[in-house]
């Protein structure tokens, strides 16, 4: 099945490429002529057996160099109209327009069209061991997470689902999250999240746990 799953993604990868080269290329334009910056957003993600790749995405937010960027304390996103998010950047988001780069990244092999969302660096350790698990596969454009519930759903919801992708992934179970993610991004669903289910929190609440158990 792996061999056959990495050959539909560069085919598929491949295709929709050359295929959406005008869309992608005018929205590279739209972002440059509505504030000042580079299209692409690139940041270090983890991807399967914890490696780590750079991801690229089409910037949406006002332009900060990612070097400068703590992930631990930056704010949660939780709408909109958040000032760090641009004009088109809204319309970006709401649509997942802005991962479309990342075809680039299935092309090179670093991720899959379907998978587990690849995690920032600083993800890894809030990851419990029971959820390890979801490292065994690449990264996906989207998962299961993505398809049912999305940024709604709590941390460890979402670890527990990308478990389980590893567990029931096959070809034709891609193939229907793809189909189901199409009808996601079109009714805009669960676009932004809550401070308190986020993967911030959780491990604030672990690390407060530890110190408190080490007493």
């Amino acid at each position: 099945m792996a061999a056959m799953k990495r050959s539909i993604d560069i085919a598929v990868s491949a295709v929709a490429l050359l295929v959406l080269a005008p869309l992608l290329v005018l929205i590279a334009l739209l972002i440059r002529c509505d504030t000042p910056g580079p299209a692409l957003f690139v940041q270090r993600r983890v991807g399967r057996n914890l490696k780590p790749f750079w991801i690229y995405k089409f910037r949406t937010m006002q332009d900060r160099d990612a070097a400068v960027i703590d992930p631990l304390v930056e704010g949660v996103i939780r709408s909109g109209h958040d000032p760090r998010i641009t004009r088109i950047g809204r319309y970006l988001r709401a649509t997942s327009l802005d991962e479309l780069p990342q075809l680039l990244n299935i092309l090179k092999g670093d991720m899959s069209l379907v998978g587990p969302r690849p995690v920032l660096v600083e993800q890894v350790e809030a990851v419990p061991d029971e959820y390890m698990q979801r490292f065994k596969v690449r990264p996906g454009l989207t998962g299961l997470a993505q398809v049912y519930g999305r940024r709604s759903l709590g941390w460890l919801e979402q670890l527990a689902l990308d478990v389980r992708y590893t567990e029931r992934a096959s070809i034709g179970f891609d193939f229907k999250l793809m189909l189901t993610t199409v009808y996601v991004v079109l009714t805009l669903k669960d676009i932004y999240g809550s401070t308190e289910q986020n993967w911030r929190q959780y491990r604030k609440n672990r690390c407060q746990h530890d110190v408190r158990e080490s007493k």
